[in-house]
């Protein structure tokens, strides 16, 4: 048969055979075996590519389907297995080397625009991807480095297109400000959505199926797209490795500047940029693929272009010589943009490289006009990146030169920005040309104003990556190199100026980053930069306020440093003061800005702070009054002559501009003044001096103030009588003038207040706390006869200091500030007792109460809250309420006693308005660090100073019982009409206030009570609507402290609640009782009842209704609503809610009446009559069997539910006060063995199985297994407790030993047999601890009868014992427990262990210690059964823990030892597997730590507690989750703990090992505490750790005796690890204060140790420690030392 075939060779090189048939036979050539030709892959390669070639070069003729079946035949040749096997197996296959360049046309035809080839360009890329993926075939490229050259080229000019067609259709829009301004900050932080991307699906590249009638499909668009990426991504990968492998870097750079770096960046900014993001979704390109794409391009580009072969000609090109160094200003280096025009050079090197790179990326054409500036913005940070990275770093002498070298490649980089500076003239740079401020850019700008915003954010760029990368050395500028860097820079920042963008942000971060470098850069311009940039920077766009903000901190901050603030202040001064660009200038102070300021104050000296406000006020009588007052003089000259021309309004507009100004001092003054440190008896003589006279001259101020004031009130009022007609002015002219006088009277107004009141507020504080200093009320008395308080208090509540005309519409900043200043006068008044008694005084002090307190501004109604953020300047109609509001608030205890009863009521109204309002919109709209009305009453209810003013706390509980009584009468009442709301019917109008007494009669609301508990019904049936009214008016009693109530107001309050448990219900609605909300409103208003058991005055309530009744009504109306079906299933939440509020109610009612000790028998004995008798009763026993009625449980089994429940808290409350009194148990008794035979029954009826018939469903699996369980451990407990009390001469036995018994079996067997629920199991310990304690105790008492029985009942004793710590075991090596689970349990098994321990014997005990031998196995825990293990853990943590008997002690802490060595073990095994880190190791630990903490005193040998330190070293504590993390802190820091508190005297010899396992976490702590990008959602868990920390360190310098020889060692391992990261504030800031303690410890010659022994980069920061450390800690430290005797 292979005959046949042999002839195919022949037919294939044929020309009489069709091209059609050719293409067939080669196929089937192909896919043969029966076809034999020598090497045959070969000789079907090379015809391929032969008729390829032939085709291309129209040598050979043929149709387009032929061409495209040839191209796929290829692909297919190429991508099969067999070739590769083939290949594999060092068979030589090779292409023709034309292949590559006919690859790379095809390529070069598909990247033309509109092009159209016969071939799918996915074939080709195929065919590519297939000869790459080959070393053998890939050589057809690889053997010619221009060849893999070009072809990335091609690809890449492919992609550009590809990325770019979505978009050509539509304008393409680069420069916008906004999206300009984000475009470099997007191109780092895109992030495609991968739900959006579809996943690339390709089949690899096996063998094909080649048919030959098939004609290939042609694949879909995205595909090719996808495909082309994968494709690039491997070109680059071959090209990367081949350029390595270059030896020529010459070579190299020459062709990546000539025909790479134009596509390479191009291709970078397109999968960067956010702007083609739909694009990359369009073409499903892969998030890892673009990513992965971009960092071989940043490799081939860094590796290309900035070799370390190059830096000779870097250094020739880029440096001065040594001749023209300091002849040349910034960027005069060799080589600039004027320089050689040549590329780089031949074979000698590139004698130009910036040149070359610069004039490529500079030159037009490489792609749409519309991104050239953007790419070119972009790559040039990028390069600068790459330049420093390659050349920024050197050693010794020549690293000075590699910086410069840096910074000179920077001056060539800002030019090609567009950016010419003004660099052959540096002394130009003291010259700023003045523009005004917002002024646009000329036009004459190279730099077009559309590509402003790319220009700033580049050189915003290039400069963070000068300040990070330390190029900057100013010291070596000065000395070295004649300012070069200064005067480029300088340059810099005028060219800014110059043009200044102050809606760009990053024009301001480009000053602040100039500012960070140096100060000097911009300090001749900083009058301009506080214009533009600050005082009169117009645009309020959140970004811009953001970026001006950190500009202006920076300033403040930088100045503080160098102790120039007063200078600054000067030069801020001066700007303000200077004419406004506009009529309206921004407010001058931010939020931010002004806590900037505050914090710059304090490090500030006294004397620099007085100086600035000296400054202030200096400017104030400089340029502001003299020009007010001017205009005054000239305005009333010209009423005088009857002359009023147009220039009136100019002077109205010049008299605004000043008052703005004005304002604006006023508001500087106050924050300044208000931030200072205060005078005391310490300051030095000279700033008291300094602080009076500044004290007087602003009293001086204000006087011509008040003064220009009061003039301009008699020009107004002269004006308007003697205004002639002649000249009268229209009605809008009028109007407009009068509106631009009052303007600027207001604003002046405004500002004199705000200088009065801190001139008051100041000056009584320096009077307080400096005895050297007199205040300017003192000195005014002495010349007075009246006191000036009252005479200044007078003044105010008159307004005569406001002017008459400008009263009707004061602004609501002078508003607050009158008030401010009446409550300043109000506290000078209460401090001066002589001026108290005089008869004036207590009615003036009611009328200052009363105008702070404006009742008519806090009745007015308002649509939405208003919010605050705490500057007093900020104050405007919009704020004025929350402001006022928190002036109220803030100084209730001084106003309140002068206060009406009206007015007190109209604060509690607003009071308890705003707190509903809260409660409705859940406290939304409030930023943070901001108030607002209703937050300021959440913080006034649950602080403590409500309760400490009477008369307001009784007024708020009115309101609120107003409140609810208006709710209860809205509401439907069905049948007969309560008594209370009859009265209320009857009472006065809404508008009158009624007392609560009044509104609440306390004897009408009891007969309401009794009515409803008799009848059994209710009397009110309220909607949805009214229930969350009441539930809103409940949350808010609930956050009223009890104690503050007198008797009247919690009786009335009780009473009136009380009176809605029992006759209020929900009106029976559509929806199922499953909703809860009746369940809900319950559960509030038991758990505020229980809350007002605790008030100190509730016996009140008792003396009008008794205990016994209250506790019969309570049960009464939740049984009436169970059985009316009011509630839901037994197992929804609500109900078990109510349950629990229903036995905390009668537990703290029951537990007062017994307290009291009055009518206890009567009170107890009337509840316990209810609860057993025989209706009662027979509801228990019936209402199981019942359920078989309906085949579900009903309200009947609610019943049954919630009497059991208040049985077991009934009987718990009277068992917990047993054994107080011998009456008293006598009495308690009595009624104990009533609850515990009612219980009986019941329980065994619930307990008792019952058939289908009966009952579908058992009553014990409605109720709960936990809740059975719990009731029967009660009547236990019961019976226990009566036992222990009883007389001798009864019988003491228990009365239902076999219940109790057949429990105990049943619970032993299910405890741990499988999964329960948690509840069950908590209580199932619980029982078992009873009853063993009752098995023991009834034991003993028999023992002494019968004698003869005692070791029977001893040996079941035994047997009990050992049952029990078997399940117990078990029940902790159950795997569905969880860890959380397993923590839950381990109180109830403590508690287990102290009773099975409390009278164990030595065998009982040796039992449990050999339980917990068995259980320390290494092999289980290998073997993977570490559950085992941790169960013996577990108890041994508990064990320890308990009181145990002297024998079983001493056996305990015998072998302890032998514990800790077996643990440690455990530990180290562990930890070796990183899984078990949380479920094992951190249980061990906290398990060994609590042996450290018991054995104080008995652990006497310090081997042991050596061996626990080195099982600590050995705990990971990388690489962990954020919770895993905490964890292994936690432990490992609680056991360091308790070895220094609980074993000082190993400290003595382990204090190197302590130190190793402490240092290890505070090394974990630096890492994981280091600042990230990425918005960290864990950082609390780090900030307590440093805590901790923090705490550690503070132990650690306790113990100084220990340690003293190795804090030098300690401090010298913190700053070394300091300097490798950047903290988080938070961490660091507790950090800081940790290592205090330590350098506490430090003598003088260890901090020269440190300084002398620590490296350079480490000594710095130590340095900057030690610095903060003198400043702050050791001077506040020496401060607390003066007055420690």
């Amino acid at each position: 048969m292979a005959a046949i075939y042999s002839g195919i060779h022949l037919k294939l090189k044929s020309p009489h055979t069709l091209w059609e048939d050719k293409l067939k036979l080669a196929r089937f050539a192909w896919i043969s075996t029966q076809c034999l030709l020598p090497n045959k892959e070969q000789v079907l390669l090379d015809w391929c590519t032969h008729a390829l070639t032939g085709r291309y070069n129209q040598k050979v003729e043929f149709s387009e389907d032929v061409l495209e079946g040839l191209w796929c035949y290829l692909d297919d040749l190429i991508h099969s297995k067999k070739l590769h096997s083939l290949l594999k197996q060092g068979k030589t296959v090779s292409l023709r080397l034309n292949m590559a360049q006919l690859l790379l046309d095809r390529l070069q035809e598909y990247a033309r625009v509109g092009s159209k080839s016969p071939v799918c360009v996915s074939t080709i890329l195929s065919v590519c991807q297939g000869l790459l993926s080959s070393p053998v075939l890939s050589s057809v490229f690889t053997t010619k480095y221009e060849l893999i050259v070009d072809l990335l080229a091609k690809l890449c000019s492919l992609a550009c297109c590809e990325l770019q067609q979505p978009l050509l259709t539509q304008p393409l829009v680069t420069e916008s400000v906004k999206c300009g301004d984000e475009v470099m900050t997007e191109s780092h932080q895109i992030d495609l959505d991968h739900s959006q991307i579809d996943p690339i699906t390709e089949n690899p590249p096996g063998e094909p199926e080649l048919d030959a009638n098939k004609p290939p499909a042609k694949p879909k668009e995205n595909v090719r797209s996808a495909n082309l990426f994968d494709v690039l991504l491997q070109v680059l990968s071959c090209y990367l490795s081949v350029q390595r492998q270059q030896a020529n870097p010459n070579r190299v750079s020459t062709m990546v500047t000539n025909q790479l770096i134009q596509p390479l960046v191009l291709l970078r900014h397109l999968l960067t940029s956010g702007e083609f993001a739909a694009a990359h979704t369009h073409l499903r390109l892969r998030q890892q693929l673009s990513r992965d794409v971009r960092i071989k391009i940043d490799s081939i580009l860094q590796l290309a272009l900035f070799p370390s072969e190059h830096l000779a000609a870097y250094k020739d090109e880029l440096l001065p010589s040594k001749e023209e160094s300091g002849k040349r200003g910034p960027g005069g280096a060799k080589g600039g943009p004027g320089g050689a025009k040549g590329g780089p050079g031949g074979a000698k090197g590139p004698l130009k490289p910036v040149s070359a790179i610069l004039s490529k990326l500079s030159a037009p054409g490489y792609c749409e006009p519309a991104l050239h500036y953007t790419v070119k913005s972009n790559t040039m940070s990028l390069l600068f990146k790459f330049f420093v990275e390659s050349y920024g770093k050197g050693r010794g002498e020549s690293e000075e030169t590699h910086r410069m070298l840096c910074f000179y490649f920077l001056t060539r980089l800002v030019p090609t920005l567009d950016m010419h500076l003004d660099e052959n003239s540096p002394a130009k740079a003291d010259q700023p040309v003045p523009v005004t401020p917002g002024q646009k850019s000329p036009p004459s700008s190279p730099c077009p104003p559309e590509s402003w915003s790319l220009c700033l954010l580049a050189v915003e760029s290039l400069l963070n990556q000068t300040l990070s990368a330390d190029i900057y050395n100013v010291a070596a500028d000065r000395i070295r190199h004649a300012e070069v860097q200064l005067k480029f820079y300088r340059a810099l920042g005028q060219m800014l100026f110059n043009h200044a963008q102050p809606s760009i942000p990053a024009w301001y971060r480009c000053l602040k980053a100039l500012l960070s470098l140096n100060h000097l850069i911009i300090e001749p311009d900083l009058d301009q930069l506080l214009s533009s940039a600050w005082v009169d920077s117009e645009c309020m766009e959140a970004r811009v306020q953001r970026a001006r903000q950190l500009l202006v901190c920076s300033l403040l901050q930088t100045y503080t440093k160098l102790r120039q603030l007063p200078r600054f202040f000067s030069e801020l001064l001066t700007v303000i003061c200077q004419p406004a660009s506009d009529n309206l200038r921004p407010p001058l102070l931010s939020e931010g800005a002004s806590a900037s300021l505050r914090a710059c104050l304090l490090d500030t000296p006294s004397s620099q702070g007085l100086e600035i406000c000296s400054l202030v006020l200096e400017s104030i009588r400089t340029y502001i009054l003299p020009d007010m007052v001017q205009e005054e003089r000239e305005a009333e000259k010209m009423e005088i002559d009857g002359e009023v021309d147009d220039n009136g309004a100019n002077k109205d507009q010049s008299r605004k501009d000043a008052s703005q100004k004005l304002f604006s001092l006023s508001q500087l003054l106050h924050v300044v003044l208000f931030s200072l440190k205060t005078l005391d008896n310490a300051s030095p003589l000279p700033t008291v001096r300094q602080s009076k006279a500044l004290i007087v001259e602003m009293q001086q101020v204000v006087k011509e103030l008040l003064n220009l004031l009061s003039t301009e009130e008699k020009a107004v009022k002269t004006s308007s009588v003697q205004s002639t007609p002649r000249k009268r002015k229209n009605n809008l002219e009028q109007m407009s003038e009068y509106n631009m006088g009052a303007l600027w009277e207001q604003k002046t107004l405004d500002a004199t207040l705000l200088l009065r009141y801190t001139l008051v507020e100041v000056d009584t504080l320096f009077d307080i706390h400096c005895s050297k200093y007199t205040a300017l009320t003192a000195a005014a008395s002495e010349t007075e006869d009246r006191a000036p308080v009252l005479t200044q208090i007078g003044s105010l509540l008159s307004s005569e200091i406001v002017p008459s005309h400008l009263q009707p519409s004061c602004s609501p900043l002078s508003r607050l500030l009158l008030k401010l200043l009446t409550l300043q006068q109000m506290k000078k008044v209460l401090l001066d007792t002589p001026l108290l008694s005089e008869p004036n005084t207590a009615a003036l002090l009611n009328s200052a109460a009363q105008f702070i307190l404006a009742k008519s501004e806090l009745e007015l109604s308002l649509d939405g809250e208003q919010v605050w953020d705490g500057q007093i300047a900020s104050v405007t109609s919009s704020s004025y309420l929350a402001a006022h509001w928190y002036l109220i608030t803030s100084n209730l205890p001084l106003i309140a006693p002068y206060l009406t009863g009206e007015d007190v009521g109209c604060v509690a109204d607003m009071l308890v308005g705003s707190l509903l309002s809260r409660q409705t919109n859940g406290g939304k709209g409030c930023p943070p660090g901001s108030l607002s009305v209703s937050l300021v009453s959440s913080q006034l209810v649950q602080s403590p100073v409500l309760a400490e003013l009477p008369s307001l706390f009784s007024a708020t509980v009115c309101s609120l019982s107003d409140r609810i009584v208006s709710v209860l009468k809205a509401a439907h009442i069905p049948k007969v009409c309560p008594t209370l709301l009859k009265i209320q019917e009857k009472g006065t109008g809404a508008c009158e206030r009624l007392p609560l007494s009044t509104l609440v009669n306390k004897e009408t609301i009891v007969e309401d009570i009794l009515a409803s508990s008799k009848a059994g019904e209710v009397s009110v049936l309220l909607t949805d609507t009214q229930s969350k009214e009441l539930v809103d008016l409940l949350q808010i009693l609930t956050n009223l402290n009890p104690d503050g109530m007198n008797s009247e107001d919690i009786s009335s309050v009780f009473l009136l609640l009380f009176f809605m448990l029992t006759s209020t219900s929900s009106q029976k609605a559509v929806e199922p009782p499953e909703s809860g909300d009746e369940a809900l409103f319950l559960v509030k208003l038991l758990r505020i009842l229980t809350c007002f058991l605790e008030g100190r005055n509730f016996p009140s309530v008792l003396k009008l209704i008794h205990g016994g009744t209250l506790l019969q009504a309570s049960v009464s109306s939740l049984l009436w609503r169970s059985n009316n079906g009011a509630f839901g299933v037994t197992s929804s939440s609500d109900w078990l809610d109510l349950i629990k509020e229903a036995q905390g109610f009668i537990r703290a009612l029951v537990q007062l009446i017994i307290i009291r000790n009055s009518s206890v028998r009567l009170n107890l004995d009337q509840f316990a009559s209810y609860l057993t008798s025989e209706e009662m009763s027979n509801m228990k026993i019936v209402a199981p069997s019942s359920t078989a009625v309906s085949g579900k449980p009903g309200a009947s089994i609610l019943s049954v539910h919630l009497l059991l429940a208040s049985l077991t808290s009934f009987s718990q409350a009277m068992t917990s006060n047993l054994g107080k009194s011998k009456k008293m148990d006598q009495t308690l008794t009595q009624m104990l063995t009533r609850t515990t035979a009612s219980l009986g029954p019941a329980v065994e009826s619930i307990l008792k199985p019952q058939t289908v018939s009966e009952s579908p469903i058992q009553p014990a699996s409605v109720l709960g297994q936990a809740f059975v369980v719990e009731v029967v451990t009660v009547m236990l407990h019961c019976e226990l407790s009566s036992l222990s009390v009883e007389d001798e001469n009864k019988q003491k036995q228990m009365r239902h030993m076999a219940l109790y018994q057949g429990c105990c079996q049943q619970i032993l067997k299910e405890i741990s047999c499988a999964h329960r629920p948690l509840d069950f199991l908590v209580s199932s310990l619980h029982f078992l601890s009873t009853f063993y304690k009752a098995v023991e105790k009834t034991r003993g008492e028999r023992g002494e009868e019968k004698e003869g029985e005692e070791k029977k009942e001893g040996k079941e004793l035994d047997e009990l014992y050992m049952q029990i710590l078997q399940n117990v075991h078990r029940l902790l090596t159950a795997s569905w427990l969880s860890a959380s689970d397993v923590c839950e349990l381990e109180p109830a098994v403590q508690e287990l262990l102290r009773h099975l321990l409390e009278k164990s014997t030595t065998g009982r005990f040796n039992l449990l210690l050999l339980l917990i031998r068995e259980g320390l196995d290494t092999g289980k825990l290998r073997a993977g059964n570490y559950r085992e293990v941790l169960s013996a853990v577990i108890i041994i943590k508990l064990l320890s823990c308990c009181p145990l008997p002297e024998p079983c002690s001493k056996a305990l802490w015998l072998i302890a030892p032998q514990i800790i060595s077996a643990m440690v073990f455990l530990v180290k095994s562990s930890t070796q597997d990183i899984s078990l880190t949380v479920p094992f190791t951190v249980p061990t630990v906290t398990s060994m730590t609590s042996l450290l903490r018991q054995g104080e005193g008995l652990l006497t040998n310090p081997h042991h507690v050596l061996l626990i330190l080195g099982a600590l070293q050995s705990v990971p504590l990388d690489h962990l989750t954020p919770p895993v993390y905490h964890s292994v802190f936690l432990a490992i820091h609680e056991a360091l703990f308790a070895i220094i508190q609980r074993h000082p005297q190993v400290m003595l010899n382990a204090a190197p090992s302590f130190l190793n396992v402490f240092y290890r976490l505070v090394a974990s702590i630096m890492q994981e505490g280091r600042q990230r990008g990425d918005s960290d959602t864990d950082g609390d868990v780090y900030l307590q750790c440093s805590r901790l920390i923090e705490r550690m360190y503070s132990h650690i310098a306790a113990t100084a005796e220990s340690f003293t020889t190795l804090s030098a060692f300690m401090v010298a391992q913190y700053v070394t690890d300091l300097q490798k990261v950047t903290l988080r504030p938070d961490v660091k800031l507790h950090l800081t204060e940790g290592i205090y303690r330590i350098l506490d410890l430090c003598m003088e010659r260890d901090i020269k140790f440190l300084t002398a022994g620590l490296q350079m980069g480490v000594r710095e920061v130590f340095n900057e420690l030690y610095g903060s450390y003198t400043h702050y800690h050791k001077a506040q430290r020496q401060g607390e030392e003066k007055y420690t005797v």
